[in-house]
């Protein structure tokens, strides 16, 4: 295994979070983080997207939204990439800062609004990414202005196909005014409909679905050819626990937070579609319980974002490692028997 060294993170922690969000990118590009070097556990191996995968752990969408350091991430050691939002036509986003870490309560807020140089330059990356090695995912949203979503959303599915191995559906950021209205049954099934891809479609929910919105959504999705359902983006909830100064920033929040409301929403999303959906678990994921604790709700997969901008790439292989320690201890001989058993 061979990681950054560990004095790193403290450093970037004390910058502005967007300015060591793109330093990280950088040293990412240029080859300055390393690489794990230690084969996976066999019993995390498991099957997704058409692909094996050594490990169910991967990046979630956000990080790299416009697929400039695909590579170099695989490299740490993720089961699978997912990279966006990348929307047509290329947008600023919203005006700095807008992005925050809440270091007290081990969360961040982001009001970013899709901001990446359009899909042009997204695609001319992919084209770049290691497929051989790489379990790579696309994440499509639409433009902030102009945006025609029954349009967009197939348009840019079908150009970014040939370059993923499964496109995820984005219609719950908070942050691209009217995105999450998309959500309701009769937005999300003429969106849906104009949808035609060789690859499988997950599409990404919000964790403040009411009862009855998120019933809808999975009503509506297993009457169309999607795969699954990632579950979940940021929240606009701000529980009365947070402690940071920060905690009335508008945005999304996201990170430990997050992890009981999302977990809470994935269980029920499973027990409504069972294995007719796949489904990925993002939300507070900090720790191998927590790992284990999304697999037991339903998700077969897991995505990190908060958790590993806060710990690093040194978070990879202790993750994997102590979940493969919990799955045998709990009687598990897979990945798959994990997945749903807390139901």
């Amino acid at each position: 295994m061979i990681l950054a060294p560990p004095f790193l993170m403290p450093t970037l922690r004390r910058l502005d979070p967007e300015r060591a969000h793109n330093l990280s990118l950088k040293a990412l590009r240029l080859g300055l983080v390393g690489r794990d070097t230690t084969p996976d556990d066999p019993i995390l191996a498991t099957r997704a997207f058409g692909r094996s995968l050594s490990n169910p752990i991967g990046l979630a969408a956000g990080f790299d939204k416009n697929a400039c350091a695909v590579n170099a991430l695989g490299r740490l050691g993720f089961g699978f990439v997912e990279t966006g939002t990348v929307t047509p036509r290329p947008q600023p986003g919203n005006p700095r800062p807008r992005l925050f870490r809440l270091t007290e309560d081990k969360a961040v807020i982001n009001r970013m609004g899709f901001n990446n140089e359009g899909l042009d330059a997204y695609i001319a990356n992919l084209k770049h990414a290691n497929r051989k090695a790489l379990v790579l995912g696309a994440n499509v949203g639409i433009n902030k202005d102009g945006a025609d979503p029954e349009r967009d959303y197939p348009s840019l599915v079908k150009a970014v196909a040939p370059y993923a191995d499964y496109i995820t559906i984005n219609i719950s950021s908070p942050n691209t005014p009217g995105l999450r209205d998309l959500q309701s049954e009769e937005r999300l099934a003429a969106i849906l409909s104009g949808i035609a891809s060789p690859k499988p479609v997950y599409v990404k929910i919000a964790p403040d679905l009411s009862e009855d919105g998120l019933e809808a959504v999975i009503s509506v999705v297993l009457q169309h050819n999607v795969t699954g359902v990632i579950v979940s983006n940021t929240t606009i909830a701000r529980p009365e626990t947070l402690k940071s100064p920060l905690k009335r920033e508008t945005g999304g929040l996201s990170g430990a937070p997050l992890f009981a409301p999302s977990t809470a929403m994935l269980a029920r999303a499973y027990r409504l579609a069972g294995k007719r959906l796949a489904f990925i678990g993002a939300g507070g994921v900090f720790t191998a319980e927590d790992a284990l604790a999304k697999l037991l709700a339903g998700a077969s997969l897991v995505q990190l974002y908060s958790g590993f901008a806060y710990q690093g790439p040194a978070m990879l292989p202790k993750l994997k490692t102590e979940l493969a320690a919990l799955l045998r201890a709990r009687g598990f001989s897979s990945i798959s028997d994990a997945v749903g058993a807390g139901i």
